[in-house]
């Protein structure tokens, strides 16, 4: 009896920490973006379209490879991950008002964008 009581308990408070407060928004959403993550990579490895992702990925490497620094060079990997991470880059940081990326320096994301078109 006293097990369904604890149990009750942590259930109740668990609801009120994903409900009524934001304590646990940054966990879930990066679990969120872990679980996108590989779906992804899932995707891309029973998908024909990996192909030409790699083809671009490859030619954009190692045209701007030289230039970058380490981070950005790990920041571009994860943008050439997939088909999906590519688009979903180009969706947030090619457009006319992008935000500023956290590891690319401008002139290398303009450069980017300008190779994903």
């Amino acid at each position: 009896m006293r097990g369904w009581i604890i149990l009750g308990l942590g259930a109740g408070v668990l609801y009120y920490l994903a409900t009524e407060t934001n304590m646990l928004d940054e966990p879930m959403a990066q679990t969120d973006a872990f679980l996108q993550k590989i779906e992804r990579k899932l995707d891309a490895t029973t998908g024909t379209k990996i192909i030409k992702v790699d083809n671009k990925t490859s030619q954009l490497k190692q045209e701007i490879s030289q230039r970058m620094s380490t981070g950005e060079l790990r920041a571009l990997d994860d943008i050439l991950e997939s088909e999906y991470s590519v688009q979903s880059f180009k969706d947030e940081y090619c457009s006319g008002s992008a935000p500023r990326h956290e590891s690319l320096s401008r002139d290398n994301l303009q450069y980017i964008c300008d190779k994903l078109r």
